[in-house]
């Protein structure tokens, strides 16, 4: 399967689809956003979101996030998800390689991304691509009522 990584600029009925079959995937309670919502997310200056595709099926997401802050300019990679059928093929390596060259191209000095310790093999993979557990602990709080 020869895959190809593109940055979404248009939000289609098939990449709909994708995030609909993709998203629980990634953690069984998250539903797909909305075309809507899509659209936002590809067109924010500080987001840009790739798709691994091959055969006319898109197989993998992922997301990068970048912001500004005094101590430079930081990217963080989120919602990686590829399609339990096509893992161990490569996706995953070409999304994050993907987001790493445009990571430079847009001048992040730092990448980040958390991943959970039962994802043995996307750990794996990070670790290969360079990535380095950080020596700090990331703290979260949920601000929506749900």
């Amino acid at each position: 399967m020869e895959l190809r990584v593109k940055q979404v600029r248009e939000i289609t009925g098939p990449l709909l689809d994708a995030f609909a079959r993709l998203m629980p995937q990634l953690s069984p309670q998250l539903a797909a956003p909305s075309a809507a919502r899509l659209r936002e997310i590809a067109a924010s200056p500080g987001t840009a979101l790739f798709t691994a595709e091959a055969g006319g099926r898109v197989w993998g997401l992922l997301t990068l996030v970048w912001y500004d802050v005094p101590s430079g300019r930081k990217a963080w990679i989120e919602d990686v998800v590829v399609d339990a059928e096509a893992r161990g093929m490569g996706a995953g390596r070409a999304l994050v390689a993907a987001a790493l060259e445009h990571a430079g191209v847009i001048g992040a000095g730092k990448v980040l991304l958390t991943s959970n310790p039962a994802r043995e093999a996307a750990r794996a993979l990070y670790r290969k691509m360079g990535f380095e557990e950080a020596a700090t602990t990331v703290f979260a709080i949920k601000t929506d009522a749900k």
